[in-house]
C-alpha cells in the first residue's frame, strides 16, 4: 500500500477501503507518511469529502490511535457534553455539576481555548489553586465520591488527531465537515463515556456560521457515535450573540456561579437545562426530556447544584468564598462602560469580534503558548431586542492595560448595529437530533 496512491484515488474522489485508511492514520502517527503527503490527502478531502464508511472508519481509527480511557472503574452511567465552542459558553461549568447532583457520573476531559472562543479549561484555571492535571486515579476515585470531574487531556490520547489537526490548521483544510466530524468524535470516544450530548454552534460567533452545515456536521458526528456503539444526542444552538452576559474566565465562572445559585441570565439557564435534561434522559435518570428538565431546575432551586460544584473544586484544589459578588476570584484593575452613541433596537451583535476583544484583552489565545489573563473581558449588557437609549451602557470592559481597554471599548462599539425596529425573534434552541 502507497500513499501516493490513496492521496490519488481520493483526488479522484473515490472511496478508500477501511485498509487503506487505517494505514493513512498509522503513518501519519508514526511519521512514515510525511506532512506533504498528509497536505495533499487533507486538501483532497476538502474538495471531494468523504462517505459515511469513510469518515466512520477515520473516526474510530483516530480514537483508537493512542490511548483510550476505560471508565468501567466509575460506577453508573457515564455520559460526556460536548461544545462545538462559541463566545461566553461556559455551560460545562453548570452543567456538569447539575447531572452530577442528579445522579449522573461526568468524568470531563477539556480543552483549552485559542481563538474567539474560550476554553473551559481555562476557566477553571482562574479559580484560585484549581488543579486540571490529574491522574487516572485520582479521576476515577473523585468521580466515584462525587459524582464529576473536569481535568485536561492527559496522556497520549487521539495522537492521529493532534497531528492531523495542527497541518490542517497551516493548510487551510480546517473546514472540512468529514474532518471536523472525526476530530471530534475520535476524542470523545476515546474519553470512554457510554453517552454524549453534542452541542453545535452556529451563527456569526461559531465556528460553524450556516444552519444547513451546522447540521450536517451534527448529524454527522451522530452517526460516528452510534457506529462506535456510544448514544448521541445532537443539539444546534444559536450562536448570533454570546451566551449569557460575561466573556472571559473568572467573569464567565463568576456567572456560572450566578446561576447554580439560583439566579443568572435566562438564556443560559434555558441552554444548561436542555443539555443537562438530555443527560439525565440518556443515563435513564428520568424517562423523558420534560422530566428531566423539571429536575434539573429544582436541583438549581435548592442548591443541590452549587452544592456539588463546591464538592468538584474542593476535590481539585479550588479555593473559593462564594460570596458575590466576586467569589473570590480574580478582579481586573479597571472597569470602563460602553455607552451607545445614539437610540434604538440592538438589531445584532457581531459575537465574533467580541471574542477576538476579550482575546486582544488577554482573555485568550492568538497562538499556543500565549499567556491568559483570568481577570479580563467583557460584559455585554444589552443583548439582541434590547431598546438602548443614547447614552445607556451598552457593555463593560474589564482590563489591566489601559492601552488594551481604550481599543477594547471602541471595537465593542462597533460590535453593536442599533435599528429603529425591534428584530425578529430568535430561538436559542434551533434543532434536536436524537
Amino acid at each position: 500500500m502507497d500513499a501516493q496512491d490513496i492521496i490519488l484515488k481520493k483526488r479522484d474522489g473515490l472511496e478508500l477501503s477501511g485498509e487503506e485508511i487505517d494505514f493513512l492514520v498509522k503513518g501519519i502517527v508514526d511519521g512514515s507518511i510525511p506532512d506533504y503527503q498528509t497536505s495533499a490527502w487533507a486538501m483532497a478531502v476538502f474538495f471531494r469529502g468523504m462517505s459515511e464508511k469513510e469518515t466512520n472508519r477515520l473516526a474510530l481509527t483516530m480514537a483508537y490511535s493512542g490511548d483510550v480511557i476505560d471508565l468501567s472503574a466509575i460506577k453508573g452511567y457515564k455520559v460526556d457534553k460536548h461544545s462545538s465552542g462559541g463566545v461566553g459558553d461556559k455551560t460545562t461549568l453548570v452543567v456538569v455539576p447539575l447531572a452530577a447532583a442528579a445522579g449522573v457520573p461526568v468524568a470531563k476531559m477539556s480543552g483549552r481555548g485559542l481563538g474567539h472562543t474560550g476554553g473551559t479549561i481555562d476557566k477553571f484555571e482562574s479559580i484560585p489553586g484549581f488543579q486540571v492535571e490529574r491522574s487516572y486515579r485520582q479521576l476515577v476515585e473523585q468521580v466515584n465520591k462525587f459524582g464529576a470531574a473536569v481535568i485536561a487531556q492527559t496522556g497520549n490520547l487521539v495522537p492521529a488527531d493532534k497531528k492531523l489537526y495542527a497541518i490542517r490548521d497551516v493548510t487551510a483544510t480546517i473546514d472540512s465537515i468529514p474532518l471536523i466530524a472525526a476530530s471530534i468524535m475520535s476524542k470523545k470516544i476515546a474519553a470512554g463515556a457510554q453517552g454524549i450530548v453534542l452541542d453545535v454552534k452556529v451563527g456569526n460567533g461559531a465556528f460553524m456560521k450556516d444552519p444547513g452545515q451546522a447540521a450536517e456536521l451534527a448529524q454527522t458526528m451522530m452517526r460516528i457515535g452510534c457506529g462506535a456503539g456510544k448514544r448521541v444526542v445532537a443539539i444546534l444552538t444559536d450562536m448570533n450573540q454570546p451566551l449569557g452576559h460575561m466573556v472571559g474566565n473568572a467573569l464567565e465562572v463568576r456567572e456560572a456561579i450566578d446561576l447554580l445559585g439560583g439566579g443568572g441570565p435566562d438564556d443560559l439557564r434555558q441552554l444548561c437545562t436542555c443539555l443537562t435534561a438530555h443527560m439525565l434522559q440518556m443515563a435513564g435518570v428520568r424517562s423523558g426530556y420534560d422530566q428531566g428538565a423539571e429536575l434539573v431546575q429544582e436541583l438549581l432551586q435548592s442548591g443541590a447544584g452549587l452544592a456539588k460544584f463546591k464538592q468538584m473544586v474542593a476535590a481539585q484544589g479550588g479555593e473559593l468564598d462564594y460570596e458575590p459578588p466576586g467569589y473570590g476570584l480574580p478582579r481586573a484593575v479597571i472597569e470602563a462602560e460602553v455607552p451607545a452613541e445614539r437610540s434604538g433596537y440592538v438589531v445584532s451583535i457581531d459575537t465574533e469580534r467580541v471574542g477576538r476583544t476579550a482575546m486582544r484583552l488577554g482573555a485568550g489565545r492568538e497562538k499556543i503558548g500565549d499567556t491568559i489573563d483570568p481577570a479580563v473581558g467583557v460584559e455585554v449588557i444589552k443583548k439582541r431586542g434590547d431598546l438602548v437609549k443614547a447614552g445607556e451602557v451598552l457593555a463593560r470592559i474589564y482590563a489591566n492595560d489601559q492601552a488594551r481597554l481604550e481599543s477594547a471599548c471602541q471595537a465593542i462599539r462597533d460590535c453593536y448595529q442599533l435599528d429603529g425596529s425591534p428584530p425578529e425573534e430568535q430561538p436559542l434552541i434551533l434543532q434536536t437530533f436524537a
